[in-house]
């Protein structure tokens, strides 16, 4: 619907394309890699039925938002968020990330505050800490995620199609909760992103969030699955809760990374309990 400036690179200004549908309380839902806005069309028809304000975009690189060249990290991408909660000046927001999506939480919580948001959610969780250090020993080596980037870099449309067999676990759901199009479609999706960014996201992956968590003084709803092949819940979610001050922590069996398609009713189901289970936080 619409496009927002966000920063310049050279001449020309990066923008962020967004969709603001809906009246009521708004949800602000932040999508992962390597798709867009549209990913949460599960999400979506339900939150619009249920009376809400829903507000889309497509991060920088992906989608129909500027493909710049600089610029793909958390702060920025935290900024981008900021711009366009500012820009559509919303307030008793629910922010509701998925995959690298909650990294954007995180970081817009850590650093901006909770001045316009009611409660949050995180759904199949980066945080708190990806990378193995000698203080993260939980976290996974360094080398991982290199040679993800060495295999984006040297043939974008292979490293896709392998991420999204983890992603969606097709070796167990293709034909039942994965149709062939459904596939295909985000296929189609991850290939037309920036080569950049593609590669660029990847060390975002690495992020370390656990200064920003004790900074969260909003409600916050974790959801996961436990067959998660692309964030193991024991490295993510499963940490969250000594983590983070007020979170409650939905485990869904069988779920692969990708639950709010192959999992949408169990996804729509809590995320709508959980909203609706405070009063607004902001006047």
């Amino acid at each position: 619907m619409s496009k927002l400036a966000v920063g310049q690179e050279n001449n020309a200004e990066v923008e962020i394309y967004y969709e603001d549908h809906g009246a009521g309380r708004p949800v602000v839902l932040i999508h992962g890699y390597p798709l867009n806005g549209h990913s949460w069309e599960k999400q979506e028809h339900v939150l619009l039925e249920a009376g809400h304000r829903v507000i889309t975009y497509d991060r920088r690189g992906f989608g129909a938002s500027s493909q710049p060249v600089t610029g793909y990290d958390y702060d920025t991408f935290a900024a981008d968020l900021r711009t366009l909660i500012d820009h559509l000046d919303l307030t008793d927001i629910v922010l509701a990330g998925f995959s690298m999506g909650t990294g954007e939480v995180t970081r817009y919580l850590g650093t901006h505050g909770s001045a316009r948001v009611a409660r949050a959610a995180l759904i199949s969780p980066i945080p708190p800490f990806l990378l193995q250090t000698d203080d993260n020993p939980e976290g996974l080596p360094a080398s991982l995620f290199d040679g993800f980037m060495k295999e984006a870099k040297a043939d974008a449309p292979a490293w896709m199609k392998g991420f999204l067999d983890n992603f969606y676990n097709m070796d167990k759901l293709r034909g039942t909760l994965v149709s062939e199009q459904a596939y295909q479609a985000s296929w189609n999706l991850a290939t037309s992103a920036s080569a950049i960014a593609a590669v660029a996201c990847i060390s975002t992956w690495e992020t370390d969030f656990r200064a920003d968590l004790p900074r969260i003084d909003v409600p916050m709803l974790v959801i996961h699955g436990d067959d998660d092949q692309v964030l193991p819940l024991a490295k993510t979610a499963q940490r969250l809760p000594g983590l983070i001050k007020n979170v409650e922590l939905i485990v869904i069996s069988g779920g692969p990374h990708a639950i709010p398609w192959t999992h949408a009713d169990q996804v729509n189901s809590a995320l709508l309990q959980f909203i609706a289970s405070v009063e607004p936080a902001h006047v």
